[in-house]
């Protein structure tokens, strides 16, 4: 079974991107909102994956206003959360168990961002057995000193590719699913 991942698609990522950061897709929210539609209309799981941040200091604090889910990201009832407080979604939670005990094998990845908790989650997902694939236009990135957003988002996604998942567009897993249909 597949299901759709949102990683740390929180109110800090929105933040940046209103404050101007250098950033690959800031439109990822936009896609975000549809897969997450059309992956909910087809019985299809979504799963979010949010930061916890233990430091009252950090934008990812619980009481922080950048721990809120980005409207593009918040869960439906019954969607399940994941709280961690590592780069990887799986370190840090319960994920494993629940996607084996859900019998989920394929985990379409989304969120924020590239060169982090996306890639820490991705490589350890593959590591653990489960078929990656990143939805490479519904993934954010934000620039480091010295290194543009673009050029960290695409390493990233050669080294996802080379190794640890297929890169797919929002529009060609929409496409599939119309086929299918």
């Amino acid at each position: 079974m597949k299901a759709l991942v949102i990683i740390d698609m929180q109110m800090e990522m929105q933040h940046r991107i209103d404050a101007g950061r250098d950033c690959v897709n800031s439109d990822a929210p936009d896609r975000l909102a549809m897969l997450s539609e059309a992956f909910r209309k087809r019985g299809q799981p979504v799963i979010h994956i949010r930061h916890s941040a233990d430091d009252p200091a950090s934008p990812f604090h619980a009481d922080a206003a950048g721990h809120q889910p980005m409207p593009c990201a918040k869960a439906v009832e019954g969607e399940p959360i994941f709280l961690k407080r590592t780069s990887s979604g799986f370190a840090s939670t319960d994920l494993e168990a629940y996607l084996r005990e859900n019998g989920i094998t394929d985990l379409l990845v989304t969120g924020g961002v590239a060169g982090y908790c996306v890639n820490s989650t991705v490589r350890a997902g593959a590591d653990l057995g489960f078929n990656m694939t990143v939805v490479g236009d519904a993934v954010i990135t934000f620039d480091l000193p010295g290194l543009s957003a673009r050029t960290i988002f695409d390493v990233t996604m050669a080294h996802l590719e080379s190794d640890f998942a297929k890169i797919v567009d929002s529009a060609a897993v929409l496409a599939a699913w119309n086929r299918a249909s």
